[in-house]
């Protein structure tokens, strides 16, 4: 995953906003669908669309359910996700603040499949949205809190609303447990 020079720190800087405009910490527990209705973006559960497609609904919550996650349909320029609520609820989170990262990015809509039916994928702009919408549900200062509390993955993921897998993913990228001991052996040595 190769970044563009300062992109982490932009998305920092979008994630800090975003907290502050909510009235959150960076160790306060953001709620992505409260998120989304404070960007004026409908989210739907994939069951919701039971009835309009009972088939493809039922394969993609009960036959195949990692073939599909979270996805951002466009009507114009009004954005609406799809989620796949039979997921639980932790990977709900990080699907939808996903799906939310695109359009803080401003990502611009694409077809989904070629003439062929092949899904088109952009790895940089997918990158993109898995950093953000990563940072939004812990941000660099919540990675840090974390090992500084001695939080199990289980209990940071409980108090973030993730699941232990991003709790993770967060303390290894934002360094935690490096940087922690890193202060701690500065404050001992003085």
């Amino acid at each position: 995953m190769a970044y563009r020079s300062g992109f982490k720190s932009y998305a920092n800087t979008i994630a800090i906003q975003i907290r502050s405009e909510l009235q959150l910490r960076a160790i306060d527990r953001l709620d992505p669908w409260a998120l989304a209705a404070y960007l004026e973006i409908p989210v739907w559960p994939l069951s919701d669309l039971t009835r309009d497609a009972p088939d493809a609904v039922a394969h993609l919550t009960n036959g195949e359910p990692e073939a599909f996650s979270a996805v951002t349909v466009f009507q114009r320029n009004r954005r609406t996700i799809v989620y796949n609520d039979a997921h639980g609820r932790g990977r709900q989170a990080s699907d939808i603040a996903h799906e939310l990262a695109h359009g803080l990015l401003q990502h611009r809509p694409t077809p989904a499949l070629n003439d062929h039916g092949c899904r088109l994928w952009d790895q940089g702009i997918e990158d993109g949205a898995r950093w953000l919408g990563g940072v939004l549900l812990i941000p660099e200062d919540g990675a840090l809190w974390i090992v500084r509390q001695g939080m199990s993955e289980v209990d940071a993921a409980d108090h973030f609303g993730v699941t232990p897998r991003m709790v993770r993913y967060r303390v290894n990228v934002a360094g935690a447990k490096k940087r922690v001991a890193r202060a701690q052996q500065f404050r001992f040595q003085r």
